[in-house]
Parts: structure tokens; sequence; C-alpha cells
């Protein structure tokens, strides 16, 4: 379930571009774009694909409002006019999402260059939604990705999404939500998360529950009287081992009453330290099972110093890095116009040119076919539908032009681009987060597996690597 969102969720300048097209008589040109991101996020080696089920119940919903219209109706231009005609508005009152979308799934493990998006229709409807597009697939994957990492640095042990009270918004809290829970988290904190998406959800008590009481003890037998079933005790608001031998005599109360004390959290001081004193005073007292729970800054480098440690701490609360996605707060994604359809019929390629290289677009309408070898996959090649690809192809990597990869010894190969829409009908089946979450962990666990931190080989096809440098060639010469 995603939250009602009109067109405008986009920059002025789709809407400008969009208006010139429609003066211009060219808004029903077909035109095909892609979305990329030119970088792995964190100094990786891969990213995991997320936010796709919000673009489709956007895409869903995509339509010009009467109050949409009559905003847009205010809007003036430097010389006190109306920024837009009332034709034009008239044309997006009557307008209808009618493009063809294909994507790569959520929770695939995916590469810098590779599109996860290729969209083609009317020029005017596939301008309008470059910027939602980019909005709800760049943070998702980004947080996705964050995600991944942090539950492999814990090695097992769960991991719990506590970042909402640090998120950018109620928008930024919901989505970084749904991306860490597929990236691997296994709950969140976030109760409307929990509603919208059914997202497991979990939680223990604030410092303030505690100083609300004249005694910590008085706290914790308090909070075990209402929650007797849902016990997790914050353990360090005074004195942590003071605290947890009050958590402890807690537990005993609870178990003469048929319940237990699930766990205990430590938020603040030496975590490896105090998660072992607490481990040794918990299992002496009888309660081997309850679980300690750490929060405080955690992310994957932290909780990996940690584990080095030999901590134990078996659960983990990750607030801020992950939910803000703290140490890299925006994916790189953008979103370019590749093909053009003229009044012939005939697919032209477009590209953009740039002093840096790494942004250079590539032209065409693209797809990207994943080769197999002992069940282990080797190479992504991005590939044009036109000029097609063999079962055993040449390509040209991107990150040195002068390097020839010939594929040999595959065994098969996957084509990652599925439809999802046709026309602006939905005709793909819809996965449940639960599935998209199975996914993404089998898809990240495998990757690290079999690739580790080494760099992962994406290559253009030769062919369409060629038409590239024959473009660029032409372009430059008639710019300079």
């Amino acid at each position: 379930m995603t939250p009602n969102y009109s067109p405008l969720l986009t920059d002025l300048y789709q809407l400008t571009m969009a208006y010139g097209y429609w003066r211009l008589n060219m808004h029903e040109q077909e035109s095909v774009f892609h979305l990329i991101f030119r970088h792995n996020p964190f100094d990786g080696n891969y990213a995991l694909s997320c936010g796709l089920e919000n673009i489709v119940e956007f895409l869903k919903q995509w339509r010009f409002q009467e109050d949409d219209l009559a905003y847009l109706a205010t809007l003036k231009n430097s010389y006190n006019e109306s920024l837009f005609s009332e034709d034009f508005l008239n044309y997006l009152r009557t307008l209808i999402f009618t493009c063809d979308v294909d994507a790569i799934p959520e929770g695939t493990v995916v590469f810098p260059h590779e599109p996860l998006l290729r969209i083609q229709g009317p020029i005017l409807q596939c301008q309008l939604l470059e910027s939602p597009l980019l909005n709800f697939l760049n943070f998702q994957t980004l947080v996705a990705t964050k995600a991944s990492r942090v539950c492999r640095a814990a090695k097992g042990g769960e991991v719990i999404e506590f970042g909402m009270r640090r998120a950018q918004g109620p928008d930024g809290a919901l989505s970084a939500s749904r991306a860490a829970y597929i990236g691997g988290c296994v709950a969140t904190s976030n109760a409307l998360a929990g509603k919208l998406y059914d997202i497991p959800v979990r939680g223990t008590h604030a410092h303030s529950w505690v100083t609300a009481f004249a005694t910590e003890q008085e706290a914790f037998t308090a909070y075990a009287s209402v929650m007797p079933h849902n016990c997790v005790l914050l353990v360090d608001t005074y004195n942590t081992l003071t605290g947890i031998a009050n958590a402890i005599e807690t537990g005993k109360k609870l178990r003469n009453e048929g319940a237990d004390l699930l766990g205990i959290r430590l938020d603040s001081g030496d975590m490896s330290e105090l998660s072992i004193k607490a481990r040794k005073m918990l299992d002496e007292a009888g309660f081997e099972k309850t679980i300690i729970l750490a929060s405080n800054s955690l992310d994957e480098y932290v909780i990996a110093k940690l584990k080095q440690e030999g901590s134990a701490i078996n659960s983990w609360g990750v607030g801020t890095n992950l939910a803000t996605s703290y140490d890299q707060p925006a994916l790189d994604g953008v979103y370019k116009l590749s093909a053009l359809q003229n009044k012939k019929g005939e697919w032209e390629y477009k590209l953009k040119l740039s002093e840096q290289t790494i942004k250079n677009s590539n032209p065409g309408r693209h797809q990207v076919r994943r080769f197999f070898c002992d069940d282990q996959y080797v190479m992504d090649v991005i590939y044009d539908l036109s000029l097609g690809i063999s079962d055993v192809a040449e390509a040209a990597m991107l990150d040195n032009a002068q390097h020839i990869k010939k594929l040999d010894n595959v065994d098969g190969f996957v084509d990652l681009l599925q439809p999802i829409f046709r026309r602006g009908e939905y005709v793909q089946e819809k996965k449940s987060i639960h599935q998209l979450r199975d996914s993404a962990i089998a898809e990240s666990n495998y990757f690290y597996r079999t690739h580790g931190t080494s760099v992962y080989p994406v290559g253009l096809e030769k062919k369409l690597f060629e038409l590239k440098q024959q473009l660029i060639t032409e372009l430059r010469a008639t710019t300079e």
C-alpha cells in the first residue's frame, strides 16, 4: 500500500518541458528513457534494487485532479502571465498513463550503468515521470543496500530498523522502513509502516518510562505488569550493571506469573564489555534465553567491530545510520532519454555527452542479460533490443573502453528487465513484501558468497558499444 500522490510530485521543469512538447506538437512522440545509477553505494560492489512496488502504485493512480489543475493555473511567469495555457491544462485533465514499463525486480542485486527501469511511451508522459521515479528508486535502493550490509555484519543476529525519529520526514521514514525490511531487517519500530506494508513491528520502552517512576526497579516491575509477554527492558538509564540486576529481579517475578523476560537493551557505554557482563549475569541467574539487544548509533562497521571483540549481543536496533543512510545520503541515480521515434517510425538513438566520461549516457532501448556458469553469474551485458545479442557475446567493459572481454563457458542467462506495464496496464504478478525480502536476502547472500568484495563486470554488448562510439564521434564533430 502506498500513500496517494499527485502527478505534481515532480519538478517544475518537468512540467515546463511537458508544456513545451505539447506546444510544439511533440508530446505524443514515442520515446525511451532509462533509469540508472553510476556508482555502487558505500564503496561496496553491489546495490539491491528496491522501490518498484511504490512506483507501480503511483502509476496506477497517476491522473491530474481538479485541484492539481487549479494550482497549476495560479502559476505565473516573469511577466505575471499564466505559466501554462488553459488549453494545456485541459489536455492534462484528460491525460492518462499509457506507457510501457520494464524493470528489474525488487530484491535483485544490481550494478552501475545497467538500467533498473526502462520506460517507453509518449515523451510528455515519460518526462513528467522522471522525478518521482528517481525519488522512489534512489532512496529505497540505497536503504535496502545499507540494510543488506548491516545484516551481513550481524552474521545471523536479528536487525530491527529503529530509525523513524531521525528519518527525513514521514515519507522518508515509511520508505526507509519498507526498504530496510526488504534488505534483510526482521522488523521495524514504525507502527504505520507495519500497517501499510505488513512489516513486523517491535519495540521496547524509552528512558522516560524509567524516569517517570521513583526507582528503576519500580519502573521495570510496572512495565512487566502491563507487557508480561513482550518485556524487553532498557537497562542503562542510571547505571547499566545495576539496571541488568534490576531486570533480572523483574524477570524472576515474571516467571512466577508464568511469563519470562524476553530481553534487555543496551543503549550506551562500552557495548562489548557490558554485553559480556550482562550475558554472564543473565546466564548465572538462569536467563540463558533472554536476548541482549543493542542500539546507539549502530551501522555495519560498528557491528562488525563489536563482533570481532566477542560481544554477547544477539539482536541489533539500527536507527539513524540506516534510515537516513548516514554515510551516503543519496544514490546517484539518473534518468536519460536514449531513443526517440521519428515520423517514419524509425528509432533515432540519443545520448548525453560530458567532459566526465562516466556521465556519458548509453543510446538505445536496453535490456540487461545476466550470464551464468556453474550456477554462478559471471557477467552482466547491456544490449540494445534492435541490435540484439548472441547467447555468448563479446562485451566492452564500461570502465575500460579498450578492453574487450569474450564470454566463454556460459551455461545460461536471464534477461533482468521484466514487463511491468503495457500501454498503461499493469501486467506483472504482485509479490508480497515477505517474498521480496526472501529474494533480496537470497540474492545478496549468494552474490557475497560467490563474489565477495571483488568488482563485478558489467559491459556493453559489442554492437551497442561500437554504435555508442560512432555517435560520440559524430556529436563531437558537430559541436566542436
